[in-house]
């Protein structure tokens, strides 16, 4: 049997106590033995719950652990680069909470560091883990539902009192589409195997101040081979409960998400051939995480193939045209 990987979190925010943490203890083949966050006492807290025997309040002091294999950051979003550059200098694997870095330049040095350093980087592109969007992508990519032609997602969240590093651009880099819309557009262009955009458009309502992020933001995504993409979010919603749609279009077929329904032509007529696989005791969100973190283990053990994540580049490169579209109000072309 593989020793356990060693793992060190930084970052000890709601997503971490509610996915990473909870999983990850109870995950086999690892071992959590450090938490660091510069709020201490509750850093000590989630220590004892899920038995971590060290704890810290600047990562440096964390990396000097000789015993770390890899480590999970999950602090705010503009650290995500100096975190995991700091991770890669100290000849660690990394699973980096999305974005990884708040531009796409960002996203090429950590890129450069880890080849230098050869170690490990992923991204915490959870949604490609579903259950649902699995089952989704063995459709797309067995030819069954013909060529994809088109995504329409959206995720609306009623309102909420703003406060806290997401709603500052600076340490956010944006609001509700860095929250809601950015795993959207990433699933939407890895299920279309990340075709070269050709144009995109946005439009955006800016909360107050000089540095508000976004409360909503619209945008279409034009891409090579017609492959078009639109993406709706808000976290300004007035209504009691969260919408979130994910429908995809193909020449063949269509599918949508939550609740998964695959539409196949089959002789001529639209059939219904949606699988119908066993429940499962957690949810959707959970199922994800704990399936992106046991990828994790699998490729630091060497279990798994490794591919850099190079399309994260393009993924910025559109996410910057979409925040320029909204800020200068015009066409970009990336």
């Amino acid at each position: 049997m593989k020793p356990s990987v060693k793992i060190g979190v930084v970052g000890a925010g709601a997503i971490a106590q509610v996915a990473h943490l909870p999983a990850l203890a109870r995950m086999r083949g690892a071992e959590l033995v450090a938490l660091c966050d510069n709020d201490r006492p509750k850093a000590r807290a989630l220590a004892e719950r899920f038995d971590i025997p060290d704890v810290f309040t600047d990562i440096e002091d964390m990396l000097e652990l000789d015993r770390l294999d890899a480590i999970l950051v999950t602090t705010p979003n503009h650290l995500h680069e100096p975190h995991v550059l700091s991770a890669l200098a100290a000849d660690m694997h990394v699973l980096c909470e999305r974005p990884l870095a708040l531009t796409a330049r960002g996203v090429e040095r950590i890129l450069a560091a880890a080849a230098r350093a050869d170690r490990k980087v992923v991204v915490g592109n959870n949604y490609r883990f579903r259950s649902d969007v699995q089952a989704l992508s063995s459709f797309l990519r067995n030819g069954e539902l013909g060529k994809l032609t088109a995504v329409r997602a959206g995720h609306l969240q009623p309102k909420r009192v703003a406060e806290g590093w997401r709603y500052r651009r600076a340490e956010a880099g944006g609001g509700a589409f860095m929250e809601h819309g950015l795993p959207l557009l990433d699933l939407a262009l890895w299920l279309a195997d990340f075709p070269e955009p050709v144009r995109v458009t946005a439009r955006m309502e800016r909360g107050r101040g000089t540095s508000a992020v976004e409360d909503s933001l619209i945008a279409f995504v034009e891409c090579a081979q017609g492959k078009t993409t639109i993406v709706d979010t808000s976290w300004a919603f007035v209504g009691q409960d969260d919408e979130w749609w994910f429908d995809l279009y193909a020449t063949r077929g269509s599918a949508q998400l939550v609740p998964l329904r695959v539409v196949k032509e089959l002789n001529g007529k639209p059939s219904d051939v949606t699988p119908r696989g066993a429940a499962t005791r957690d949810s959707i969100f959970i199922q994800s995480y704990r399936a992106e973190l046991a990828h994790f283990i699998a490729l630091v053990q060497g279990d798994a193939a490794y591919e850099p994540p190079t399309d994260q580049i393009l993924v910025h490169r559109i996410l910057e045209a979409i925040y320029r579209s909204a800020d200068e109000g015009k066409e970009i072309r990336p």
